[in-house]
């Protein structure tokens, strides 16, 4: 390991890149390598070392020389989007230190290369354990594990971090797990650091289709309380198995959150979950922590991020430490616009439904978003397929377009324009 952030030994380098601000190096000086360390801890870079790729680069398990098993992200060369998110990535996770975040060992500003140095977690992705074919059955306990860990991360970013933290990219393909099933969230890159006060408007809506919250999507407004319908989209598929959108270009219309919703609102009338439940579990799972995290679930996917819990309270209905009517406002699921689509939220549900199924088409259409089996492929840096899921790059630059074109504020046969909703 060198005490230098950048080396003279690596040729390849074009152009190169200042290197990491002093407060930047000074979060954690001793963990800098160069590219020469870490083509070693990987064998080159070899391809039996490939652990995925995502729209950042590509991911390698590697070996230091102290025996450290580690997780190296390599940014793939030229990438604008890439260079940022690896500035975040590095500025935010320096930050942070929690058992149920991916700690960071150190980084590598070489020339051209950046790289990522993680702990590494070795029991792959909670998308990988939910979806990929022929995998056992999740059993209750585990999911309820990896829920309450994963609530108990986003927590801490949210409200013991300051500045707080916005993460952006809650799904199950960022959350690792490992052999005791604990639970770890992952990928900074698209992270916020933002106030306690405001909330932050963005021109550039990024993240993964089926877990967007309704305000982000069509405004731009991003707050702690989009991470939280996020986290409701990843409880949902915990309790259901299923995937938060349609598996192909035909089925993309369809939406875990609205199949679900008047599944969750019968499921705390009544207390019987058969239709909601992921048939897998055999109906084996506890009836108390199936109420909490169904309760959990309803109040976190809610049109009007205002009537979002925090995620502390979450976590602590998730353990059984806090009253559900607490974290439903005293009101009964199904007896307010609470777990309506219409009425208080902040965004009317039929013009968020439009509005996606407009993104998603936009999406697909672009060549670099084009994939239509984007929605069934591992969407994670782990999996071995690239996630096309943030929405920037081409996508970007035609909502842009769109904008400035858009001669009045009507659209679309006359209602609210696409630009508009972003």
């Amino acid at each position: 390991m060198s005490s230098s952030g950048a080396s003279s030994n690596y040729s390849g380098s074009e152009n190169p890149l200042p290197p990491p601000s002093p407060e930047m190096a000074l979060g954690f000086p001793q963990s800098t390598f160069t590219y020469e360390e870490l083509a070693r801890a990987t064998d080159g870079f070899s391809n039996a070392n490939l652990l995925g790729q995502g729209g950042f680069g590509y991911v390698y398990r590697g070996l230091l020389p102290n025996g450290k098993v580690v997780a190296i992200k390599q940014l793939k060369a030229g990438s604008r989007q890439g260079e940022r998110e690896f500035q975040a990535e590095v500025e935010i996770i320096s930050r942070v230190h929690h058992r149920h975040l991916v700690s960071l060992v150190g980084y590598c500003i070489t020339g051209s290369q950046r790289m990522l140095v993680y702990e590494f977690v070795p029991n792959n992705t909670l998308e990988f354990h939910l979806h990929e074919k022929g995998r056992p059955t999740l059993d209750w306990p585990a999911r309820l594990k990896i829920a309450l860990g994963s609530a108990k991360g986003l927590a801490y970013l949210h409200e013991d971090c300051q500045p707080k933290i916005i993460h952006r990219e809650i799904k199950t393909a960022n959350i690792l797990i490992d052999f005791n099933f604990e639970a770890k969230v992952a990928d900074f890159g698209l992270a916020k650091i933002t106030s306690d006060f405001n909330t932050h408007v963005s021109t550039r809506v990024m993240g993964t289709f089926g877990y967007l919250a309704p305000e982000y999507a069509s405004s731009g407004k991003l707050s702690e309380k989009s991470d939280v319908y996020s986290f409701g989209v990843m409880l949902l598929e915990l309790l259901t198995g299923r995937r938060p959108v349609g598996s192909s270009q035909s089925s993309m219309d369809d939406s875990l959150v609205d199949w679900a919703r008047p599944l969750l609102t019968r499921a705390l009338e009544d207390e019987k979950f058969d239709t909601l439940v992921d048939p897998r579990l055999e109906n084996d799972y506890s009836h108390n922590e199936m109420v909490r995290m169904v309760a959990c679930a309803a109040s976190s996917v809610r049109h009007s991020a205002k009537r979002r819990p925090r995620m502390s309270q979450v976590v602590r209905a998730l353990e059984g430490d806090m009253s559900l009517s607490d974290l439903n406002e005293g009101i009964r699921p199904g007896h307010s616009t609470v777990y309506s689509s219409y009425g208080s939220s902040d965004y009317d549900a039929s013009q968020y439904s439009d509005d996606m199924k407009k993104f998603r088409k936009l999406a697909l259409a672009s060549q670099e978003y084009g994939s239509t089996d984007q929605y069934s492929n591992p969407t994670s840096e782990y999996g071995l397929h690239p996630s096309g899921s943030n929405c920037e790059g081409q996508l970007s630059k035609e909502m842009e377009m769109s904008r400035r074109t858009k001669k009045d504020n009507r659209g679309f046969d006359g209602s609210k324009s696409f630009s508009e909703s972003f």
